[in-house]
């Protein structure tokens, strides 16, 4: 392997990993898996999957759903974290950044781009009638994305009551991400501590194949890497270079500027966001649809959904539409600055304080977590996440609905609860046609998510001219 990385000059030096995978294979592949990284976090596992496990045979199905299901315990974008933890078994910290960072870039130009599309035309009638469209795709992508995690997590009744525990505490009752997930964490651990079948379903996404890759068949085999293994001297060192990199220019930014200005609020919300959000990029959406538009201001319910639709069309994460929202929010408050100059720093600083966080969680956790792919109470807890991230995303779908489909919404409040209720007066009969047709074409037609996108947004560019 070493001949084989000697004609990459940055790594010359590194060690052989005995798995004979070169790196300037690895990049390749992960351009490639940036490429093709549409579809939302489902489309962009698949991806994966299929390029990393049946394709290439770099890593088995247990490991890579072992991988899996510890980055849907942590907070932020699930398939990011997947990218750099398997860049990284792979070749180390360098393939992790590598990985991680080329995940991330492709989306962040285009997002970038039709931003500013978005800010200086967002008035006129061809781009609003373009988001319209884009709404209703967006919702029907959300319900698929619903029953594509439920069926493939929810494989028994103690599942399934997780889910819908999950779905009643936040919906009903504003429990914290966190605290859910918490919850089910140490519900799947007991369980799984106990020998109950019911939490060992080998995570939340199934099989993609019928002829399964096993660990020990797999280039990189059933043992773990000599760099895998846990080593507190490295992750302290790590950690202490992340943690740098992500909260100095934070303190800096809230030192100079104070707490009242739009780059210090940004800086910490999104900040925050990276440490409490938890279940993958559909819960983190909720969390953050409700801060920015509900408290922040930062965009109207509707933007948001604008904002998904865009993230929905380009590669990479969907919580890339944090971008966005950052983006929207410095436009709207530049202070001194122009205000696209204002939007493109928010930009680049709400996507560094989201995703470098996500470097940390994996770079310091994986090593232990890799040492535990046998441990049944490690896969329980695993599994009920999985199972709980079904109930967080239902309550997105209704958010999504809510606010696609009706005009108006108003509280309502009964027996110590109060919930959002559509204002039925209000619906919007465009609206709700643009949605059942996306849903029968996803659902029915097998149409790709990608087409679906489209379609829809044609569909509210022709609504929008005959109106």
């Amino acid at each position: 392997m070493n001949e084989q990385l000697s004609d990459v000059p940055a790594y010359r030096n590194m060690p052989a990993d005995g798995h004979g995978i070169p790196f300037a294979e690895g990049l390749k592949v992960w351009l490639r898996v940036a490429a093709l990284s549409f579809g939302g976090p489902a489309g962009q596992i698949a991806v994966m999957h299929r390029i990393i496990v049946e394709e290439k045979r770099w890593i088995g199905e247990n490991r890579f759903l072992h991988a899996l299901n510890y980055c849907m315990l942590l907070p932020g974008p699930e398939a990011q974290q997947l990218a750099i933890y398997i860049g990284w078994l792979l070749h180390r910290t360098a393939g992790g950044v590598i990985a991680g960072t080329l995940f991330v870039l492709p989306g962040f130009l285009s997002i970038l781009a039709l931003s500013y599309i978005y800010a200086a035309f967002g008035n006129i009638r061809i781009v609003e009638g373009l988001f319209f469209g884009l709404k209703a795709a967006v919702l029907a992508i959300v319900l698929h994305a619903v029953v594509r995690i439920g069926r493939r997590a929810l494989k028994n009744r103690a599942m399934i009551a997780i889910a819908v525990a999950a779905f009643i505490a936040i919906f009903f009752f504003d429990v914290p991400f966190p605290l859910i997930i918490l919850s089910a964490a140490l519900i799947g651990f007991f369980g799984g501590r106990m020998g109950s079948p019911r939490f060992q379903i080998g995570g939340g996404h199934g099989k993609t194949s019928k002829d399964v890759l096993s660990d020990a068949d797999s280039a990189l085999g059933k043992g773990v890497p000599a760099h895998a293994r846990p080593n507190v001297a490295w992750s302290l060192q790590v950690s202490a270079i992340l943690l740098a990199l992500w909260l100095v220019p934070v303190t800096t930014i809230i030192a100079v500027l104070g707490m009242g200005n739009v780059f210090s609020q940004i800086a910490l919300f999104f900040s925050q966001m990276a440490v409490v959000t938890f279940g993958g990029a559909y819960a983190v959406l909720a969390y953050v649809a409700q801060e920015a538009v509900q408290h922040y201001g930062w965009l109207q319910p509707g933007e948001m959904l604008d904002g998904l639709g865009m993230a929905e069309t380009t590669p990479g994460p969907l919580i890339q539409v944090v971008q966005f929202v950052g983006f929207i929010g410095a436009y709207r408050d530049p202070g001194a600055l122009n205000p696209m100059m204002a939007a493109t720093l928010a930009a680049v600083l709400t996507t560094w304080v989201t995703f470098v966080p996500c470097f940390l969680w994996i770079f310091l956790g994986a090593p232990f977590i890799e040492t535990l792919r046998d441990n049944r109470a490690m896969t329980g807890a695993m599994s009920a996440i999985t199972a709980a991230v079904v109930g967080v995303v239902m309550n997105l779908a209704v958010w999504f609905a809510l606010h696609a489909i009706f005009r108006d919404v108003s509280p309502w409040s009964g027996y110590g609860l109060v919930v959002e209720v559509p204002v039925w007066s209000s619906v919007s009969l465009p609206a709700l046609v643009l949605t059942t047709a996306a849903v029968f074409a996803i659902f029915r037609l097998g149409v790709p998510l990608i087409a679906v996108l489209l379609l829809s947004a044609l569909a509210g560019l022709v609504w929008t001219a005959m109106a």
